[in-house]
């Protein structure tokens, strides 16, 4: 099974893809961690931020790949303890679909987005700059199959 995790942004800064291969290195072959990068629409002087995000959003929409189960990251989404992930994983696996998580840009995402994801998630009501959602989701992620394996990183 892959995890893909659709992010807008390109060019990261080190820190970010250093921490995000980090974990995705740690995850085994029946799960394993992908990253789909998608460009940011345009901010720049005098932009349209509405269209900005709507163009994120058809992109992101072609990017997922065929038959995944949809997630959509947005602090509307209902929060789940790393327990419920790891059950969620669990559940995933067995599936044998992959998934995709969708993550937005500054602006988060666009509501295509949002009508295309099975289940709305919050990984916390706080506002995340959008790359280091990438870095958490990766280490949640980790973290949950490190759990269902009895691993000692997850020492909750």
């Amino acid at each position: 099974m892959n995890l893909y995790i659709v992010s807008v942004g390109t060019k990261m800064p080190r820190w970010v893809d250093e921490g995000f291969r980090e974990y995705a290195k740690r995850m085994p072959s029946e799960a394993r961690v992908k990253l789909i990068e998608i460009p940011a629409g345009y901010r720049g002087k005098g932009a349209d931020a509405g269209r900005a995000i709507r163009e994120e959003g058809e992109r992101i929409v072609k990017a997922i790949p065929k038959n995944c189960r949809v997630i959509a990251l947005a602090v509307e989404g209902r929060p789940w303890s790393t327990e419920a992930l790891s059950d969620r994983l669990e559940a995933w696996m067995s599936d044998g679909r992959d998934v995709a998580f969708l993550v937005g840009g500054a602006d988060g995402l666009a509501d295509d987005c949002l009508r295309e994801a099975e289940t709305l998630w919050s990984l916390s009501p706080l506002t995340l700059p959008h790359p280091l959602v990438r870095v958490v989701l990766a280490e949640q992620l980790y973290r949950a199959w490190s759990l269902l394996r009895n691993h000692p990183y997850h020492r909750g």
